[in-house]
């Protein structure tokens, strides 16, 4: 599954329907996702993360069936998640987000040149 069939537009919409919660940066991958969001102190961050991965996780199965079985257990998220609430500088976290997408998008391009020289 290519990182754009999971629209980061569907975690953005999810994370709207609760109030006061806001996306800062989003960076879906081919395996995992990196999210740094605000959530209001009337939330807690282990109810939200498991809203997210819960109803994702369910719109991900009902759209793409063979993933559930390709799934044993249907777990498609791991348990944990990494969450500061201060200590961690923000825009430090913030770069590595982006960090992180532009490492992806160069592999993507070394990968999709490789294998274009395998067929000639």
């Amino acid at each position: 599954m290519k990182s754009e069939n999971i629209p980061a537009r569907e975690i953005v919409n999810l994370l709207r329907q609760k109030d006061g919660i806001e996306v800062i940066e989003l960076n879906v991958q081919i395996d995992h996702v990196h999210l740094v969001v605000w959530i209001p102190p009337k939330y807690a961050i282990s109810s939200v993360m498991g809203y997210l991965k819960g109803k994702l996780a369910i719109r991900l199965f009902q759209r793409y069936e063979r993933l559930g079985k390709r799934l044993w257990g249907r777990h498609l998220w791991s348990r944990g998640y990494c969450v500061s609430t201060n200590g961690i500088n923000e825009e430090q976290i913030r770069q590595y987000v982006r960090w992180q997408e532009k490492k992806e998008k160069e592999i993507e391009k070394l990968q999709g040149n490789l294998f274009d020289e395998d067929r000639g």
